[in-house]
């Protein structure tokens, strides 16, 4: 093996993609880490790190492209921590996620024998995201910055225009920006906590097209927000304007309270034939089209015939559950958060949906509960827990609870393959499992996985 040292330029070929889009090569058998690169690509790097075996580089030339490389349309693409593979053709980034499943599964989970089917990749990979959320600080010059963080840090990227986003945040930004310049509004400071607006969150309706612009500000109040509204609504379909109050020194974007300023303290939007009211502080798929393919595939997967009960955990506000309930007798959601669980009974209730219920409470509580005070039962389950997947306590309430099915919606193929692993050493098996690109050019991938009761 090679002896790499800090500041080294070498010559590597990159052939494989890491868990964070970078390129992996190897010089004289020493591995390195090379962002901005990907399968193909025949590259000078510098070395800026380097470990015993393994190491990290910057892109100082490519010698030749990969066939798979891109030019992203982006121009800060390579600065900016929202898309780590704009560099590389769609088609190999849809390769690369399905590779990151099936290698999760078989590393982690340890199974050898399953059935992935192909991957359902997105039609139009750009323009796609219903939410945005934009911090506002200071160049270094000290003009106004509202942008991204680049990677791994805190540092904003200024930019006007993100190519994955809704196209009218083109709009708001720049309405933002001038009225930010014009009325002297300071930018927070994370560093001394002071300054007034923090971030600028928007959420746009894919189907109605209903706009909605949220301010985070560390205050009561904003000056001159009539000024502000009357401008904001000179935008077609803005239907909410509101401030989310955040003291707090941390890194955690939204505070717990809304003060609407005008319009709804909400948007409307729709899922297949199902219409979902959306506050700021909801959790709401910030794909619409590729979340309907996801959850066609998981009413698919859970094959209801009118007479199941069916458990809906971690079911924010209601967008599963609903789903399900237009084949099922009964769904039950849970949810930790208060307002999403408010929302999910509203959502019910425009729909004229009468077999859905909903608890409060985390799902590693509630279930067990649950379980143990009534002796629950329930043909089918579903889950869709955040990245760090499902607790030990809940896994082991669905094996006592025994459902024919278990529906697994995830966004982290490693917590994924860690619970299948757990509950396919006991009870279930997998019978399909399908991957959907969410998050065009960044790393991330979603599943849906079907396991069927196997010891009855």
């Amino acid at each position: 093996m090679a002896n790499v040292k800090k500041n080294d330029f070498v010559e590597i070929t990159i052939d494989d993609i890491g868990s964070g889009g970078e390129g992996i090569g190897k010089y004289e058998g020493y591995t390195l880490f090379v962002k901005d690169t990907t399968v193909g690509d025949r590259a000078l790097v510098k070395v800026m790190k380097a470990g015993k075996t393994y190491g990290f580089a910057k892109l100082q030339s490519l010698i030749e492209p990969s066939p798979y490389r891109v030019e992203p349309r982006c121009p800060i693409a390579s600065r900016c921590g929202g898309c780590q593979l704009q560099h590389m053709d769609y088609k190999k980034q849809l390769e690369y996620k399905e590779n990151t499943v099936r290698n999760c599964l078989t590393r982690i989970g340890g199974f050898k024998d399953f059935t992935m089917e192909p991957i359902i990749g997105m039609e139009e990979p750009y323009y796609y995201r219903n939410k945005s959320q934009f911090p506002v600080g200071r160049n270094k010059d000290g003009s106004i910055a509202i942008g991204f963080y680049a990677s791994r840090t805190h540092s904003i990227i200024d930019t006007d225009h993100c190519y994955i986003a809704a196209e009218v945040n083109i709009d708001i930004l720049k309405v933002m920006r001038e009225f930010i310049e014009e009325y002297h509004i300071e930018p927070y400071d994370e560093e001394n906590h002071k300054g007034l607006l923090r971030h600028i969150l928007t959420r746009v309706g894919y189907k109605t097209g209903e706009v909605m612009v949220c301010l985070v500000i560390n205050g009561k109040d904003i000056p001159h927000k009539e000024e502000l509204i009357a401008r904001l609504r000179e935008i077609p379909s803005m239907k909410s304007i509101c401030l989310n109050i955040n003291k707090d020194k941390s890194n955690v974007i939204l505070g717990d309270k809304i003060i609407p300023l005008w319009g709804e303290p909400y948007i409307t939007d729709y899922i297949g034939d199902i219409a979902y009211r959306i506050s700021p502080l909801s959790f709401y798929q910030v794909n619409p089209v590729q979340t309907k393919k996801l959850y066609d595939t998981a009413l698919e997967y859970a094959d209801l015939h009118g007479d199941e009960i069916v458990w809906d955990l971690y079911c924010g506000i209601g967008t599963v559950s609903l789903f399900l309930a237009q084949k099922a007798k009964m769904v039950y959601g849970v949810e930790i958060v208060p307002q999403a669980v408010e929302d999910a009974k509203t959502n019910a209730k425009i729909n004229g949906i009468d077999n859905a219920q909903f608890f409060l409470g985390a799902a590693e509580d509630v279930l067990p509960a649950k379980y143990s005070e009534e002796k629950i039962k329930a043909d089918v389950i579903v889950v869709d827990p955040p990245r760090k997947g499902c607790d030990q306590s809940l896994l082991d309430t669905i094996l006592d609870i025994g459902p024919n099915k278990v529906v697994y919606i995830s966004c982290d193929p490693a917590t994924l393959a860690r619970d299948l692993k757990y509950l396919c050493a006991k009870d279930y098996e997998i019978v399909k499992l399908m991957p959907v690109d969410q998050f065009g050019h960044s790393v991330h991938v979603e599943c849906v996985c079907c396991l069927q009761r196997v010891n009855m």
